[in-house]
């Protein structure tokens, strides 16, 4: 029996890397809970995965993929989600605040109790955008929740 090789170890929250994350999703490893905070995972595919309470503030996640994903709990808190895709996915509890959203889509998401930048103004672009699928643009305003 060969000794387990570092990319074989479970992720630790905090700790990882973007090749760390790739190779989790590939493996079919859970990043629900993890600590992805800071991370460049720009055009990463996460569709159908469970994210719940998985922090990704301050990352670059533009052109993501989370069509159909639980995202319940997580935080992209002063993220850059531009172009992303929420199709689909569940978002109860998330929060967006001060993250950029120009261009996101969220056609039939599931959205309770978010927090979102621009206050009331960009949660009614963000809802448009459930019912329409047309992608999100906000103005520059950064003053709250909803």
């Amino acid at each position: 029996m060969s000794p387990r090789s570092r990319s074989d170890e479970p992720p630790v929250p905090g700790t990882l890397t973007r090749k760390q994350v790739l190779d989790a999703l590939r493996r079919g490893t859970s990043l629900s809970g993890q600590d992805l905070r800071m991370l460049d995972l720009s055009g990463t595919n996460f569709d159908g995965l469970d994210l719940s309470y998985t922090k990704f503030g301050e990352a670059q996640l533009e052109g993501c993929s989370f069509r159909n994903t639980t995202l319940e709990g997580a935080s992209f808190w002063h993220a850059n989600l531009r172009n992303a895709v929420f199709d689909g996915s569940l978002l109860d509890d998330t929060d967006f605040d001060f993250a950029v959203l120009d261009g996101c889509t969220f056609r039939a998401a599931r959205l309770k109790r978010i927090i979102v930048p621009h206050g009331r103004a960009s949660l009614l672009k963000i809802q448009e955008s459930v019912r329409t699928g047309r992608p999100v643009f906000l103005d520059g305003s950064t003053d709250g929740t909803a």
